[in-house]
């Protein structure tokens, strides 16, 4: 578990978790309203090379990011509005070249969990209080424990 006690502290993460990341990845984001999911995947794509502003995929459902706006290409998904895993085949993301995948609320989907995986689940919304556990698959455990050495 990790505790991110600021917004500065938020972006460092994301720039760990942008430096690990690699195509065919995913990073699934949980947590309540106002967790930081956003927050977090906003810091990634920032880390990545993106310039602009990063908006809310919440309507679009996803963003696609590519080179050279961004280092790898990236698939920015907001699965709030959906209701199962049926609606997330009808999306096709598995369709094309290769790309990280940003994936807020994983949950409405019926999760997102594999060897390429790592599930954060950020709880609190007081950005003192904020805390993240990860469930990292088979490929992202060195990687999350190298990240995870950082913050002791």
């Amino acid at each position: 578990m990790l505790t991110v006690g600021s917004i500065d502290a938020m972006q460092f993460l994301g720039q760990q978790l942008a430096d690990a990341a690699r195509p065919g990845d995913i990073i699934a984001l949980s947590g309540d309203l106002g967790a930081g999911k956003s927050t977090l995947a906003r810091a990634i794509l920032t880390a990545l090379g993106f310039a602009g502003e990063v908006p809310s995929p919440t309507f679009a459902l996803i963003l696609p990011y590519d080179p050279p706006e961004v280092r790898i290409p990236v698939i920015h998904a907001d699965f709030y509005r959906l209701d199962g895993a049926m609606e997330l085949e009808e999306l096709g993301l598995d369709a094309g070249d290769p790309a990280l995948l940003i994936a807020e609320w994983p949950e409405r989907v019926g999760g997102l969990a594999g060897h390429d995986t790592l599930q954060l689940r950020i709880t609190g919304s007081d950005a003192s209080e904020r805390r993240i556990d990860a469930q990292p698959g088979h490929n992202w455990r060195a990687r999350w424990q190298q990240i995870a050495g950082r913050w002791s």
